[in-house]
This record gives C-alpha cells, sequence and structure tokens, in this order.
C-alpha cells in the first residue's frame, strides 16, 4: 500500500485546477500588460482569477497582491507593517514562538534594524489567547503577526478575536494563514484581518504561486522592484496558469470545505486514536482547536529521522514537522516551543490528511508506526537506559 500522509507539505493538484490552467500553456499565453488582443485574454484571466480569490476570502478584488507563494506575501506583509509603524514612530512588532520561518526570519532580520520583536509563548497546548495579545500590546506596537494554523502540530489560533483586539487597539493584524486557506472558513472583514498570506500547493493548486490580502489603506512596501505589475506593488510578469489554477483550486476546495472537513477530521481521529495506544508517546498540539487533517505525535526513546525512512519503505509518506526544515539537525522549534525536550522533539512523526485518504490507509498507518517504533526502541541504547531506569521516563 502506498499512502500519502504528507499534504501540510505539499499537496496533489486537482483535476480542477489542472484543467483551469492548461488553457493557459499554450493557447492564451500573453503578457496581460500588452495591449494587443493576446495580452488582453490573459489580463481577463488574470482579473477574473483576482476576482475568485477575493470572493473566498470576503474582500474585494484591488485588495488581492498575486506572488509566488506563501514566504513571499509572509515578507512583504510584514515588511510593510514595519516601515509604515517607523515613520509614526512605532516599532514594536508582536508575533508567537512557533511561527513559520517565513515570519521569524523576516522578524529577525527586522530586529538587526532597530525593531523590537516580542514573540509570545504558546503554552504545552501550543495555542495562545487573544488576552495574551491584548496584554502584549503597547503604545508603540504597529503589527500583530499571528499565524492562523499551526504548520506542524496543527493548533487553529484564535483568529476573530485576536483580529477584534488588534482593530480595538489600531494595529494592523497580519495572519499566515497558509495551512487555513481551504480548509477552513476565513472571512477577513468579519475577522477583522488587515493582511494574510496564502499559498496554492497546499490545497491542491500549484507550487509557485500564492497570494497576499491588503485591506485597502494599508500602504504596501515593495520587495521586487521592476514593472509595474500588481498595481506597482509586486514587479514581475504574472504568472497566468499559475494564478488561473490557485483561484480555480481554492473554490473548489471552498465550495466543498464543510463535508471535507467532516471526512478528514474522521480520519485524524482514527489516527490520533491508535497512536496515542503506543506507550510513552504525546499528541502534539491544540487536542480540540485543530487543523481537520493535522496529527502530530512524539514517541520518546526514537529518532524521527530514522522513523520516516523506515514508514517509507512501508509505502508511508510522512514527515518529522516542516518540509522547509527538513534538512536540520536541530529539533523543530515548533515543539521546543510547547516544552518538548531536546531529546523527545527529535522523535516527531506529523502525518498529515486531505479528502483523498481513505479509513483503510489509516488502519494501516495504526497498524504499522506502532512496530516501526518498536522496532526503532529495541536498537535504541536511549531506550534501554529508559527501561533499565538509567534515565526516567519523559512521557
Amino acid at each position: 500500500m502506498n499512502i500519502y500522509a504528507d499534504n501540510a507539505a505539499t499537496t496533489r493538484m486537482s483535476d480542477v485546477a489542472v484543467q483551469a490552467m492548461m488553457p493557459y500553456l499554450q493557447g492564451i499565453y500573453g503578457n496581460p500588460s500588452s495591449l494587443h488582443t493576446a495580452g488582453q485574454e490573459a489580463a481577463e484571466a488574470l482579473a477574473a482569477a483576482r476576482q475568485t480569490v477575493a470572493d473566498c476570502l470576503g474582500c474585494i478584488p484591488k485588495e488581492i497582491i498575486f506572488t509566488s507563494g506563501g514566504s513571499e506575501a509572509d515578507n512583504q506583509a510584514i515588511v510593510s507593517a514595519a516601515v509604515m509603524g517607523a515613520r509614526r514612530n512605532k516599532k514594536h512588532i508582536i508575533s508567537t514562538a512557533f511561527e513559520h520561518h517565513a515570519v521569524l526570519h523576516t522578524l529577525k532580520k527586522l530586529e538587526k534594524e532597530g525593531y523590537e520583536v516580542e514573540l509570545l509563548p504558546v503554552g504545552s497546548k501550543g495555542n495562545i489567547t487573544a488576552q495574551q495579545v491584548a496584554d502584549a500590546i503597547r503604545p508603540d506596537t504597529c503589527l500583530v503577526t499571528v499565524m492562523y494554523a499551526n504548520n506542524e502540530i496543527g493548533s487553529v489560533l484564535p483568529i476573530a478575536e485576536i483580529g477584534a483586539v488588534c482593530k480595538e487597539k489600531g494595529v494592523i493584524f497580519h495572519t499566515d494563514a497558509v495551512q487555513a486557506a481551504g480548509h477552513l472558513h476565513i472571512n477577513v472583514k468579519e475577522q477583522n484581518i488587515d493582511m494574510l498570506s496564502l499559498s496554492a500547493h497546499k490545497f491542491h493548486g500549484p507550487k509557485g504561486v500564492g497570494a497576499l490580502y491588503v485591506r485597502s489603506g494599508i500602504a504596501l512596501t515593495n520587495i521586487i522592484e521592476g514593472g509595474a505589475q500588481e498595481r506597482g506593488k509586486r514587479a514581475g510578469t504574472e504568472n497566468i496558469p499559475g494564478i488561473v489554477s490557485m483561484a480555480a483550486a481554492l473554490k473548489d476546495a471552498c465550495e466543498h470545505i464543510d463535508e471535507n472537513a467532516v471526512k478528514v477530521s474522521a480520519l485524524r481521529d482514527r489516527l490520533i486514536e491508535g497512536l496515542s495506544k503506543v506507550s510513552h508517546s504525546a499528541l502534539n498540539g491544540d487536542p480540540d482547536s485543530r487543523l481537520p487533517g493535522n496529527v502530530s505525535f512524539c514517541f520518546e526513546g526514537i529518532e524521527g529521522e530514522s522513523l520516516l525512512l523506515l514508514l517509507d519503505m512501508k509505502g508511508i509518506c510522512a514527515s518529522s514537522g516542516s518540509a522547509c526544515t527538513s534538512g536540520s539537525l536541530d529539533p523543530s522549534h515548533v515543539l521546543l516551543a510547547i516544552g518538548r525536550p531536546h531529546e523527545v522533539a527529535h522523535g516527531s512523526l506529523r502525518l498529515s490528511l486531505c479528502e483523498s485518504n481513505t479509513m483503510e490507509e489509516m488502519d494501516y498507518i495504526v497498524e504499522e508506526v506502532p512496530k516501526v517504533v518498536d522496532y526503532l526502541r529495541n536498537m535504541s541504547p536511549m531506550w534501554k537506559d529508559l527501561v533499565n531506569g538509567r534515565k526516567p521516563f519523559i512521557l
């Protein structure tokens, strides 16, 4: 059996997304900035896609900027808010300790430029409260940037409540919704979101294309200079095939969001139930406020990399955390942020599901993961020390 359970890293393109893209690869291939008929056909497709994305997010088309993906969108949103803040002598930024590195590395760069970054603790469940945000906001706060849902442990944060606090305090609120878009209901106006980032390949669209929602009245700072595309705020000829495909994928995902959530949540709960029976294991993330398709566990006494390789030999594609940091030898900053010790954080497994997965696949995973964990523990000197009482169990 071959099972793909790494949908948080990337998803398979849907038939809807592929079919939407095809006409713009060879048939309608003009540059949307050109005045001739071929260019204007492309421009019409671009406008239609912008309208579709705006409809899915509850905003107007001119508030959508197309990007190369979530990382670029995060960078532009955060830098723009920082520049606006500096003009008013406001250089305090609030975020969380378990953001994606696209956010954390941008914030680290701003710290070197004189900004003060405050990372809120996320507690053992991997979540924060709106009250934490309210307590952290100061007169010189220029931005709150908090992810919608965590990419590693699946916790869904109280975005609407945080948005309400930021609106009351007059602070710009940005959310990295890369893991949430297409999977959770989003309405940027109702949730008081000022800026939002998303990426197509997380909801069965193509890689290399994303979008940034920017509320009217917020001045974007360019991070890519060149032409006048995207109202002069993001230079470069628009990726029409990718943009059209992303819009189609997002619309399809949003139209089926409730039925998909019901199905995927049932699959998720089957995995959590089964894997919880493994001794000295622990579920990572908020058990209640959680993405439909996310299952994250730590297994004491093993190394996550070995676990992934052996599961792959059994036909199970999984990960130990973010695919963006899979080459790092350091334990996940997300797991450390929720209090997992280094030796436990190294033994993590993330299974991320979509509507294409089946209950039969879940049963297979539940059957095989404990076998692999036992196999690795039996070879581990660290596990022998735990069993023999030379070291105390943590989980």
